[in-house]
């Protein structure tokens, strides 16, 4: 659970849409905190729709996993493609979901960043440095489920990680973790977004 301290803070919630928006959206409210979107996509391998080998973030942060690249021997034109592709779905997604609200102040100010699960970690760490950038005074990752590993991985990057669920083994799947599961659309992340107040 997280920390007391966070509840009617200053601290501000932030959801890599779209499937950490329901989540960020129950910490908030049981933290009385405002909530807002860190926009993350993955790095897309050429033949799939889930898994990556970095991502990029709403201000262009992006990493990739060089590791990767070698084991995977990718063509430097298939990394272009997908980084641009994964770039363009960033901008689409900023302009859907933030339209033009600029983001808001984080300097000096706690960040509780939240996905529905920690993979390979990519997406978060990502955020994570992007929101470094920003000034973000103590980052606090939450979620709730990871593989152990990865969770390792964004406990060097974070201040503080919270996770309810870890999990090891060879592969891991945050849709394993859960009883129901569904992708969540933007237009659902809009909707549980639109009644809630300015952060």
């Amino acid at each position: 659970m997280l920390a007391p301290v966070f509840r009617a803070s200053d601290a501000i919630v932030l959801a890599i849409p779209a499937g950490g928006v329901p989540v960020g959206a129950e910490i908030a409210r049981r933290l009385a905190l405002p909530l807002d979107l860190a926009v993350v996509s993955k790095i897309l391998l050429p033949w799939t729709t889930e898994s990556g080998f970095g991502a990029v973030a709403f201000d262009g942060t992006e990493w990739i996993n060089e590791v990767d690249l070698r084991r995977l021997a990718l063509a430097k034109e298939d990394v272009e493609r997908s980084a641009a592709a994964a770039r363009e779905k960033v901008a689409r997604r900023v302009a859907r979901l933030r339209g033009d609200r600029p983001m808001p102040a984080l300097a000096d100010r706690p960040v509780i960043l939240v996905d529905d699960g920690i993979a390979a970690g990519s997406t978060l760490r990502t955020a994570i440095a992007a929101l470094r950038k920003l000034g973000a005074r103590r980052i606090v990752a939450a979620v709730p489920t990871g593989h152990d590993r990865s969770a390792d991985l964004i406990a060097g990057l974070a201040d503080e990680v919270y996770c309810a669920n870890l999990r090891g083994g060879g592969r891991f799947a945050v849709a394993d973790a859960y009883e129901q599961w569904a992708d969540v659309s933007d237009e659902e992340a809009l909707s549980i977004l639109r009644p809630l107040p300015a952060p």
